[in-house]
């Protein structure tokens, strides 16, 4: 056949033929190359006054200063540095992670009824009263604790982002599983209740010391969930498949530890 130009009709074909061949090139891709942006990085008060990761393509900042009841005294900092992110992936540009904990009476407060913040708080395990360690108070614990760190840690805009709720075995909590979830339950109530986004930041062994089987009709059954864990970038994107916390969840995200940085790989 001839490729001569002057032939218009000859040409199209050509194109045509040359276009679909590169359309199918595309869909015949692997779906990992959806995830070949490059990591992005965790950061808190352990790298205050240290240099932080540069290129990251999404981040996420640690609210607290290492307990529930304290604020990252380089969060202003921190942020600023977030929003350099450049994107890329499934993930916001910037998000957060709190620390959570059930300290009961050996923390520094306490709840003692089913008011904060000077209003009413709805609480599917009844009343909290003097100051019991147990599901109601606990639920009250998690959703003051999530609304101090929306409203009294310099976070401007809470609702804007995803809030990742940090649960490992190096802070206090309860010998009941069941009020633990219960205290996680009451935060991710109180985030749902200002609009923003909540997931579950943890490694499957000290979820299930701490927290356990989450049963379907909890409102953590379905948040996505963040594992920790992995060494390296294959570790981390092989722990994409792993189960996530909880049985109605999603793992989207994982974390490696490299050069004295945490990375995070988006698994969507």
């Amino acid at each position: 056949m001839s490729t001569d130009p002057a032939n218009p009709v000859v040409c199209f074909r050509l194109w045509c033929a040359a276009v679909a061949a590169v359309v199918l090139m595309l869909f015949a891709l692997p779906a990992e190359a959806a995830t070949t942006a490059g990591p992005g990085n965790d950061v808190s008060w352990p790298q205050c006054g240290k240099a932080l990761p540069k290129g990251q393509t999404f981040a996420i900042v640690g609210v607290n200063n290492g307990l529930a009841n304290n604020t990252n005294p380089c969060l202003k900092t921190q942020l600023t540095w977030a929003g350099t992110s450049r994107g890329g992936t499934g993930q916001p540009l910037v998000a957060l992670y709190v620390n959570t904990g059930n300290p009961g009476k050996a923390g520094s407060w306490w709840p003692t009824s089913n008011t904060y913040g000077g209003t009413p708080v709805a609480n599917p395990y009844g009343e909290c009263t003097d100051g019991a360690y147990d599901e109601a108070c606990s639920y009250m614990y998690g959703y003051a604790k999530a609304y101090d760190d929306a409203n009294i840690r310099g976070i401007t805009g809470p609702a804007s982002y995803m809030w990742w709720l940090d649960v490992e075995t190096g802070n206090s909590w309860s010998t009941d599983a069941g009020a633990n979830r219960a205290d996680l339950e009451g935060m991710a109530a109180f985030f749902a209740g200002i609009g923003a986004k909540t997931g579950l930041y943890s490694t499957g062994a000290q979820w299930a010391q701490i927290v356990g089987e989450v049963p379907s009709s909890s409102n953590l059954y379905r948040l996505p969930s963040w594992l920790a864990g992995a060494r390296t970038l294959s570790g981390a994107k092989r722990n994409c498949s792993d189960a996530p916390l909880t049985g109605g969840g999603e793992v989207t995200l994982t974390q490696y530890v490299s050069g004295g940085f945490d990375y995070d790989h988006s698994c969507i």
